[in-house]
């Protein structure tokens, strides 16, 4: 339960983050919708879903900017309110409680005791 499950890298420019990770890494990002905000503009890397690492996307949002900090750690979770029910015992804070994301399972996202934050990914 502690690898991670997904990844965010929050980005000001779009087009020119998609050809920087496309040149650097040598691969084809392709569009991401976001059922959950329609302002959000996503770049998913590609993922088959079943090999070893994490799949993961660039992200334009309002609210998150790039910078120190700005990538989102998505961990993997059977349940994430099983994770999240522990999170303000520990000293952290839940930003936003247990939500869909449609086909791709539900998202909570919290943050450490240091300020950072981070998420937990499950299917249920």
């Amino acid at each position: 339960m502690s690898k991670v499950g997904w990844f965010d890298i929050y980005v000001d420019d779009m087009d020119r983050a998609q050809k920087f990770y496309e040149t650097v890494l040598g691969t084809e990002l392709s569009p991401m919708g976001d059922p959950n905000d329609a302002t959000a503009v996503m770049r998913a890397f590609p993922d088959d879903g079943e090999s070893h690492g994490a799949g993961g996307a660039l992200v334009k949002l309002e609210y998150a900017k790039p910078g120190p900090g700005g990538s989102m750690v998505y961990f993997a979770s059977d349940d994430t309110s099983v994770e999240e029910a522990r999170v303000v015992d520990a000293g952290g804070q839940i930003v936003r409680p247990k939500f869909s994301i449609g086909d791709h399972g539900f998202v909570s996202l919290v943050m450490d005791t240091e300020g950072n934050m981070f998420g937990l990914h499950s299917m249920v």
